[in-house]
């Protein structure tokens, strides 16, 4: 008897957010959940509408030095550079080829957007999800020398878990692509497909001896970023979010889209300050943006700030 109520008083108060290190940041996002769940309190949100939105590209997984699928693309213009000669001539491919280093630090958006486009039309939506899954099956991070999908955030992943345990809709909402995220995002992070809202191209409906497939088309339909993810969270979800959770400047308005009232809404950002277990940058980084008027906006209006150094007992699972 005294065995089962040992292990009864254990499950019912294990800690949700085993690698949060004790202090404000855990304790606010416990409470909010505990205030919120709590039928008898004022801000209370019934379980319809406790809806959650997560950037994925530094708030659940390594953004740095490059976005994993930016990298996925490169490894795409090696392969396909025997097909096409004309690519040693011409930028960026060019540079793609011969590694050069230099000419990355000062790459475009248009740059970007033009290998994107080469790298990820012309396929049909099946054959771009088995590509993706070879290239998270083989690739490695250059400087964690791990696949991509070990480099996710430990506490964030105990974060959706805890909420997706107290009834949220649990959504991923991120500039990345949506269907690269589709390709792994149910396995690492127990969110399903139809839960991911990404940057996204046009398609075009095709035959193939008479069996349909969709073509992925050189043109963009949506980019979820910054504005855009709230336009997309109305599109897609129909509601706002009571809890938001970022990293950026891309995120900003995002955060800005949760429901009004004070004690019914938990907005987060993850600040990266931890140049030892993982990477720090803010203001000056091309890649996750952290600007000085995003960390005041965050301060007027009481963001929870994550440190990385201070708040994570750990960063990943296998540390």
């Amino acid at each position: 008897m005294r065995i089962f109520l040992f292990l009864f008083v254990n499950v019912l108060f294990a800690d949700p957010l085993p690698s949060w290190n004790e202090g404000e940041t855990k304790n606010r996002i416990i409470e909010f959940v505990r205030v919120i769940t709590d039928s008898q309190n004022p801000n209370f949100i019934p379980v319809e509408d406790r809806i959650a939105t997560f950037d994925q590209d530094g708030t659940l997984w390594v953004e740095q030095p490059l976005y994993t699928q930016f990298i996925f693309a490169l490894n795409q213009i090696k392969k396909k550079a025997s097909e096409h000669p004309e690519w040693k001539d011409q930028e960026p491919y060019k540079w793609v080829i011969e590694n050069n280093v230099e000419k990355f630090k000062t790459i475009t958006e248009q740059d970007i957007a033009k290998i994107i486009a080469v790298t990820h039309a012309g396929l049909s939506v099946h054959q771009f999800y088995e590509l993706v899954g070879q290239f998270l099956k083989t690739a490695e991070h250059p400087r964690f020398k791990r696949p991509f999908t070990e480099l996710v955030y430990q506490p964030m992943i105990e974060l959706i878990s805890y909420l997706q345990d107290n009834q949220f809709k649990t959504y991923i909402v991120s500039g990345g692509g949506q269907e690269f995220m589709r390709v792994y995002a149910k396995r690492v992070y127990n969110i399903p497909h139809e839960q991911i809202i990404g940057s996204a191209g046009k398609t075009k409906y095709h035959y193939n001896d008479g069996k349909p497939y969709l073509e992925k088309l050189p043109a963009v339909l949506y980019i979820d970023d910054k504005e855009g993810k709230p336009e997309a969270i109305n599109l897609i979800i129909g509601k706002k979010p009571v809890a938001a959770f970022g990293n950026s400047d891309g995120d900003r308005q995002m955060l800005e889209w949760t429901q009004s009232g004070e004690g019914k809404r938990l907005e987060l950002l993850v600040h990266h300050d931890d140049a030892d277990r993982e990477y720090a940058y803010g203001p000056d980084s091309k890649i996750g943006t952290f600007s000085e008027s995003l960390m005041q906006e965050a301060r007027e209006k009481k963001w929870i700030v994550v440190s990385m150094k201070d708040d994570w007992k750990k960063i990943f699972s296998w540390e």
